[in-house]
């Protein structure tokens, strides 16, 4: 059968059985191949089965189709091809057409000493001398191409067997690395990987020649790296201030690089990452015209690009292994954390049973207390505060205020379970009628304690001509919690802080987005890039690294995404983007579960406090 296989993106692992005439691809709930890709359109792509293959059309998204980095709107699949969507590469795997059945019979092994068994061995190699052969003779009078050759050739088989003995990336490019330069008379190397992610080249192995101290920094020119990514070629410079590539204000010139070898790492596909080797001297010696004489040639460069082929197949292969592993793992982490989550919710019915009679004693006391001064003050007096036993009072007050920190925890103990079960566990949202504005009401008055507490103003400034939608408004009660709960916290230190809550409705984008903007001291570009990522947190021990990739889930869940915009030092702002379906005004209106209605019936005015 047909498949499709994530090898990367945030659906890295996933396999997608392709059974029907037609598939859609998308990342609303309503498309059979969802990608959890907020690059991704809503209705993306779609393959129709043509025979024993499918063709893949574009449906005109927004960031385009790509057929083995080519970008296609109409292709005819073949079993190997590499599909993108957005960020996400994924990995056409079309039915197998030859046929295994009875070929136990169509292969005859004669049992030994048999009537035709007529075969003598003559010669017997070992697996370790197979490639003596590719050693020099030293007695032979072979040319010295042959010689040449047969060097080269056994550089390739050492590579292919370094690359047959390990799995893990580092250890292969460590290796590749260390024959390198056993082979080639270089000062400095670097290989260097593109991060799935942001495309940037991230340097996973360096090396110095010996007697060069290994801590010293090796400065890679970017001149040399935009080249080769830009152009997709291995380039050879014997003399950067001589050849007519090289600006001479520009970094390969500045560096003293005499000579450099960079390749390109070409898989099947794409570039996965360089290959960089050169031979420095600095730029006075080189002004004065010393160190002339040639290391590099063009053997040197078309072996390099061989080397480099070898190991981006390596590579490719290793992260697919490490995809199918990795989904695996998920799997079963993700069942041990919503079986652990149910334990812990069950556990905590419990404590807030006990919670309750706690209370009940508590204000049992405080009735009593009053009863009892009552009794012993005279007619029309108020009874005093220190009628009540000193020890007792004290007691109690340190029972209250002890039993209040347990209750903030016990909250934070059911935020975090809620925010365990909804991450990992596969949910369809149950959209029924709601209301937005009365929705994110509902969560900023339940957050206004804990703004007044941090000294935050919170504001809301909700668009009343938004119209009953239809989403799931449990869910969204959570993704609105989170992100305004973080809002809040990340003001708590700022003078003069505020949150402002911003709802709109783009009729024809038909979007319903709520704004959470903080005046925070911001996030940094860096981690901008990795706080949807799980675990992630900037809040120290307060945070548990879940709420914002809850969030997101939550978000493409329904169709829609969460985009984030901030800056050091002036705050934050996240967009909570959900495609509208209207609901006929007929329709009733659902409030969140557990919470009044009272603010759909009246909408707070713009800049008044909740």
């Amino acid at each position: 059968m047909a498949s499709l296989f994530v090898i990367r993106g945030r659906d890295q692992g996933k396999r997608f059985q392709l059974e029907d005439p037609v598939h859609t691809v998308g990342r609303t709930q309503s498309s059979s191949i969802r990608l959890h890709d907020t690059e991704v359109s809503r209705a993306h792509a779609e393959l129709i089965r043509k025979g024993e293959s499918y063709i893949l059309r574009d449906l005109g998204s927004s960031n385009g189709t790509f057929v083995n980095g080519q970008q296609a709107s109409e292709h005819e699949l073949v079993s190997g091809d590499q599909l993108q969507f957005g960020r996400s590469l994924v990995l056409f795997t079309g039915n197998h057409e030859e046929s295994w059945e009875n070929i136990d019979e169509q292969v005859d092994i004669i049992a030994r000493g048999g009537s035709n068994d007529e075969s003598h061995i003559v010669a017997a190699l070992s697996h370790s001398g197979g490639s003596d052969w590719l050693l020099p003779d030293e007695g032979s009078s072979s040319s010295p191409w042959i010689a040449r050759a047969r060097s080269n050739l056994q550089i390739m088989y050492r590579t292919a067997l370094a690359i047959s003995h390990t799995m893990d990336i580092d250890q292969l490019l460590a290796r590749i690395m260390e024959m390198i330069f056993e082979w080639v008379d270089a000062d400095r190397g670097c290989i260097m990987l593109k991060d799935v992610e942001t495309d940037k080249l991230v340097p996973k192995v360096r090396r110095h020649r010996r007697g060069v101290r290994i801590e010293e920094k090796i400065t890679i020119s970017k001149t040399i790296l935009d080249y080769v990514v830009q152009h997709n070629e291995g380039v050879l410079t014997s003399n950067a201030r001589d050849d007519e590539r090289w600006d001479p204000a520009q970094s390969i010139v500045k560096l003293g690089v005499r000579e450099a070898i960079c390749v390109p790492m070409q898989g099947r596909y794409n570039v996965v990452g360089v290959i960089y080797i050169d031979t420095s001297i600095t730029p006075q010696r080189m002004l004065m015209g010393e160190g002339q004489s040639d290391q590099f040639t063009e053997e040197h460069l078309r072996l390099m690009i061989a080397i480099a082929h070898q190991a981006a197949l390596a590579v490719e292969d290793t992260s697919y292994y490490k995809a199918l592993v990795q989904a695996e793992r998920l799997a079963a982490v993700g069942q041990t954390i919503a079986s652990l989550s149910h334990h812990i919710k069950n556990i905590l019915q419990g404590v807030r049973g006990g919670s309750y009679l706690i209370e009940l004693g508590l204000g049992d006391y405080e009735k009593m207390v009053r009863d009892h001064a009552s009794d012993a003050s005279p007619a029309g007096e108020a009874p005093p505060a220190s009628q009540a036993d000193p020890k007792s009072a004290s007691a109690v007050e340190t029972i209250r205020k002890g039993w209040g920190i347990v209750e903030r925890n016990q909250e934070r103990i059911s935020s975090l379970v809620m925010d365990m079960l909804t991450f990992s566990k596969e949910r369809t949202p149950e959209p029924v009628p709601s209301d937005l504005n009365a929705l994110t009401s509902e969560v900023a008055e339940l957050l206004q304690v804990r703004a007044q507490e941090a000294d935050v103003k919170l504001t809301l400034e909700l668009d009343t001509a938004l119209p009953t939608l239809m989403f799931d408004p449990e869910a969204m009660h959570r993704a609105i919690m989170n992100v305004l709960g973080n809002a809040i916290d990340a003001c708590e230190d700022t003078a003069d802080g505020r949150v402002v809550v911003r709802s709109s409705y783009l009729a024809h984008d038909n979007l319903a987005r709520v704004v959470i903007q903080d005046n925070g001291p911001g996030i940094a570009p860096d981690d901008l890039e990795v706080i949807f990522n799980v675990f992630v947190s900037r809040k120290g021990g307060h945070g548990t690294g879940l709420g914002l990739p809850v969030t997101r889930k939550i978000l493409e869940e329904h169709g829609g995404q969460i985009l984030a915009d901030s800056q050091v030092g002036q705050g934050s702002q996240f967009t909570l983007e959900l495609p509208t379906k209207v609901q006929p005004s007929e329709a009733p209106h659902v409030p969140a579960p557990g919470h009044t209605d009272h603010a759909a019936q009246a909408p707070p005015e713009a800049n008044a406090e909740p």
